[in-house]
């Protein structure tokens, strides 16, 4: 019997799998993305397109092909006969507002349940609110529950800082001594992610002295590029049925320059998707008030005056001065 081989590839920085192996009957075959694969890995395959999709991340869609891999070789090891160990899929996300931490979140959820890891794959998002309560012993009740909600997929809490924020005497860390606890006892069917700004996440895991050993996966998600904020743009504005004229593109670069330098925290991707949606209610305004009825062109264009960006600069009360100001 011919010997099945696998080779993996990268190619500009994307995941590809290429199959050398002899081909099975054509039932057993599907076409992606003008690739042929064996059909039952189709699943793996929609998922890595939907993350490759995703602008920049080069280090994170690396971080979780690696964990596809693992998981991989451990069902093949399984198989053979082989001892296939256990894992600790815990991990800590750090990053500012908008750099895709939710939604590779959700991507992770459903390679765990596609692979077996997680019976049910989905994501639970929370905040201290939901986590915290108001007196002696609601906390454990409130933070249990949303464990509860979460077994068999992922608990993601996002500025999970916050829990320790108020000391010793505060009510977060009744809650993060509950997480702790259903981290062991539910470590089969349960995956934590705590998500937040990379300094104070650092500064909460040096609260309690056991608290990096348990995330053994921790991922950077650093702030995107200008011309990366521009990529995302046109593509949020193409999924909408929008066009970002030249014009239009020269103008929202300039000012995302501005905002990278001047902003305290500027939100990355969830500013440039503000920027769309408002440019696209100044759009609107603007084709009802000419005489005749806009074409289909007019309808999809975004020009430059529909991006009022010099108000955006002037009221944001978050700005900071620039340098020499």
């Amino acid at each position: 019997m011919e010997e099945d081989t696998r080779k993996i590839t990268k190619r500009d920085r994307q995941i590809n799998v290429v199959f050398n192996n002899q081909e099975p009957p054509a039932a057993q075959m599907i076409e992606i993305n003008g690739k042929t694969i064996p059909a039952h890995l189709e699943t793996f395959s929609d998922i890595f397109k939907e993350l490759d999709g995703m602008i920049g991340l080069e280090d994170v869609k690396e971080l979780i092909f690696q964990i596809y891999a693992v998981l991989q070789i451990k069902q093949f090891r399984t198989e053979a006969g082989l001892h296939a160990g256990s894992h600790v899929y815990h991990m800590i996300f750090k990053g500012n507002p908008g750099t895709g931490k939710t939604t590779v979140a959700r991507i992770v959820a459903k390679l765990f349940k596609s692979m077996g890891v997680l019976s049910k794959g989905h994501l639970i998002e929370v905040e201290r609110a939901d986590l915290v309560g108001e007196y002696i012993g609601h906390t454990a009740l409130k933070t249990r529950e949303m464990v509860k909600k979460a077994l068999g997929g992922i608990l993601f809490i996002d500025e999970a800082y916050s829990l320790a924020r108020g000391g010793e005497k505060d009510f977060g860390k009744e809650s993060i001594d509950c997480l702790v606890k259903a981290m062991e006892d539910h470590k089969n069917d349960f995956i934590l992610i705590l998500a937040g700004y990379p300094d104070e996440i650092d500064h909460f895991l040096q609260t309690n002295p056991g608290l990096p050993s348990r995330f053994p996966i921790q991922v950077d998600f650093p702030d995107y590029q200008v011309d990366q904020l521009i990529k995302i743009s046109e593509k949020m504005a193409s999924e909408r049925e929008y066009v970002l004229m030249p014009e239009t593109i020269k103008k929202i670069k300039e000012h995302l320059y501005i905002q990278k330098l001047t902003e305290l925290h500027f939100s990355n991707a969830r500013y440039v998707r503000n920027l769309i949606e408002k440019a696209i209610r100044y759009q609107a305004v603007r084709l009802l008030s000419k005489a005749q009825k806009p074409n289909k062109q007019d309808l999809m264009n975004l020009l430059p005056q529909d991006f009022n960006l010099c108000e955006d600069q002037l009221t944001n009360p978050f700005r900071k001065k620039p340098i020499g100001l």
